[in-house]
This record gives C-alpha cells, sequence and structure tokens, in this order.
C-alpha cells in the first residue's frame, strides 16, 4: 500500500462517518396531527360537564425562565391536553402554569409544572 491510498481510504472513511453522524441528528415531524383537548377559560363552557380529573405535568428545561417562556407554555399546554387524551377528555379547563428558576450549577435550570382539570361534555 502506497502512503496516497491510505490517505484516501481514511478520508472516504471520515466523509462515510461525518455523514452518518450528520444525518442522525435529523428530526422527524409528525405526518399526522394529534387531536389533543383544546384548553377552554370558564365562559368558554356552555354545555353541561363532568370532571374527570386533574392532570399534572412536569420537566427540567435548560435555560433561564425568561428566556424559555413561552416554550414552557406550549410545551405545557401541550403535555396536558396529551395527559387529558388518555383520560378521553374533551377539553381541559383551569390551567396553572409555574415556570420557575431550579437548580443552577453551570447554567440555568427552569422547573416547568402544569395541572388542569380534565373535561367531557355529557
Amino acid at each position: 500500500m502506497t502512503f496516497p491510498s491510505i490517505v484516501s481510504r481514511a478520508s472516504v472513511r471520515l466523509l462515510v462517518f461525518a455523514t452518518l453522524m450528520t444525518a442522525a441528528c435529523a428530526t422527524m415531524q409528525p405526518t399526522t396531527e394529534r387531536n389533543l383537548p383544546p384548553v377552554l377559560a370558564q365562559d368558554e363552557i356552555f354545555r353541561p360537564y363532568i370532571k374527570l380529573g386533574v392532570v399534572e405535568v412536569s420537566c427540567e428545561r435548560a435555560g433561564h425562565p425568561n428566556d424559555i417562556m413561552a416554550e414552557a407554555n406550549d410545551w405545557a399546554q401541550d403535555a396536558l391536553g396529551a395527559e387529558a387524551a388518555k383520560l378521553g377528555a374533551d377539553a381541559i379547563i383551569q390551567p396553572e402554569i409555574r415556570v420557575e428558576k431550579g437548580k443552577y450549577f453551570l447554567f440555568p435550570v427552569t422547573d416547568i409544572k402544569a395541572k388542569a382539570t380534565a373535561i367531557r361534555f355529557r
């Protein structure tokens, strides 16, 4: 074997490895949209309903609370809807979303906690 062929093989292997690693980082979007129960205000409910229960979700996200507030609210509403859907709820009411500063070691970590009441219309 000559030096150029060894370098060429190493370059090809490196290129293949880099391509595979880059492809592994690709994200996929769901093709079907999930039908999550909507978040309704008390004045938007015109039909009688029964309370199925209180759903609670929580997570930790890296970042300062002020920086991720909108993302935290979106996540919380989606997560509450997903949990309510497991109960067969038609909607969720009275959502309470708390975004608080958590641990701070090398970078800030934010605690996100949310709860809401899952309801089903009669």
